[in-house]
This record gives C-alpha cells, sequence and structure tokens, in this order.
C-alpha cells in the first residue's frame, strides 16, 4: 500500500469513528514520522497535500526533525511537531526546525524554552494519564501548575494536551485514560477562560484511534498505520 493510499485508509477510519459519535467538527491526522527518512517525510507531506488535508508530521526526536524538516517544508503549508521528548541540551536545536513542542512536561523545561524562545511558540502539556512508568509526561496533579507557568511565560503559548495511550487492548480503560485528558483539558480551558475548542486534544494512535475519537481527539497521531512497522 502507497502512502498516499494509507493516508486515505486512516482518513477513512477517522471519519467512520467521527460519525459513530457524531461529531461534527474535524480531527486532524498528524503522521508520526519516527526513523523515516527526508524523502519519506517530503512523500508523505505531499500526499497529505494532494489529500487536501493539513499537512502536519510529528517527529520524535529533534536530531530527525532537524534532518528531515528542509525536505518536509519543501511542501507549502506543512508543519512540523516534536512529539518525543526534549532534553534540555536539545532546546535550541528543536526551536530551530520545529512549529509546535507536543511535549512539554514541567514547569523547568518550560523556563528553559522561554528563555531560549524568541517569538511565540505553541505548546501541548503531555500528560502522563495511564501512569505507567515507562510512559513520558507530567502527572495529572502536576497540569495546572504547568499550565500556570506557561501562561506566565514570555514566549509560550499552549494550544493543546497530549498524551500516549495506555498500553492495553482493553477499550474500557484506554478509554478511560483519554477521557482523563479530556477532563484536564477542560478544566484548563476554564481557568484559563477561554473555550475548550481552543486547545487540541492530541491522542490516539494507530491502534486505538477509534477510541481516542470517542473521547474527543482532535490530533490522532499514526505511523505503523501510514508507514508500516517501524524501522530499529
Amino acid at each position: 500500500m502507497s502512502i498516499s493510499e494509507a493516508i486515505a485508509t486512516a482518513r477513512q477510519r477517522i471519519d467512520a469513528a467521527s460519525a459513530a459519535r457524531g461529531r461534527t467538527e474535524s480531527v486532524t491526522l498528524e503522521l508520526a514520522v519516527k526513523t523515516r527518512t527526508p524523502e519519506e517525510c517530503r512523500e508523505a507531506a505531499r500526499a497529505l497535500a494532494d489529500a487536501g488535508a493539513p499537512i502536519l508530521l510529528g517527529h520524535n526526536r529533534v536530531q530527525e526533525a532537524r534532518a528531515s524538516a528542509e525536505a518536509i517544508r519543501e511542501v507549502a503549508g506543512a508543519r512540523v511537531h516534536l512529539i518525543g521528548p526534549l532534553q534540555s541540551n536539545k532546546i535550541n536545536h528543536a526551536l530551530s526546525c520545529v512549529d509546535v513542542i507536543e511535549s512539554l512536561d514541567s514547569a523547568d523545561l518550560a523556563a528553559k524554552i522561554d528563555a531560549r524562545a524568541t517569538g511565540s511558540l505553541p505548546v501541548f502539556v503531555e500528560v502522563n494519564v495511564s501512569g505507567e512508568p515507562t510512559k513520558h509526561g507530567c502527572a495529572p496533579c502536576d497540569v495546572r501548575p504547568l499550565v500556570e507557568a506557561v501562561a506566565a511565560s514570555s514566549h509560550l503559548e499552549l494550544a493543546g494536551f497530549m498524551t500516549v495511550g495506555l498500553n492495553s487492548p482493553v477499550e474500557v480503560d484506554v478509554r478511560a485514560a483519554y477521557a482523563r485528558l479530556r477532563d484536564l483539558r477542560d478544566q484548563a480551558a476554564r481557568d484559563l477562560g477561554t473555550g475548550e475548542d481552543a486547545l487540541a486534544l492530541s491522542m490516539g494512535m494507530s491502534r486505538d484511534l477509534e477510541w481516542a475519537v470517542a473521547e474527543g481527539a482532535t490530533i490522532v497521531r499514526l505511523g505503523t498505520a501510514i508507514f508500516g512497522a517501524r524501522r530499529a
């Protein structure tokens, strides 16, 4: 299956999941391009453009984002998100190549990014709603102070919330974790005096996007469903 065909199939899944829940707002497909070459990333960006979809590619690693950003941006309107953890020593590199950081997980990291950013930078708060020790993200109890740190910063703009889903085949458990992120987003919107629809929910991957859409995802991050098995 070509990348274009895989994107079309993914869109069918997303649209069917949305219709099943009676949702009318659009759900954005973000391509998770970990281990993909710059050429593959450019091809994927072009496939999204040809499909008339938002051109959004998410990188797990800063070094891979730096290597492919130029190729991706050959496609007009393409945007690059960082969806993997950001180490302090990679902040400058990240700022040079990504448009959005989806993996903000501490007030300390927020302060360090803010000190080095020069313009407005959209960020997502990453929350470990599953509580699994292998997952990145702040604890739910730390969301409010992190949101306050972003609000008090000079350059950071809260654009949404992100999580990696519970590693489980049990629908009710996976959906409960996604619902928890939605509730945290809704509370943050109330605290900030803004509408819930102003803050994205980036959740759901190839194996569970239907469950994420059912719980309100506005962005789903798909890798293997588009590219096949991830390379080592």
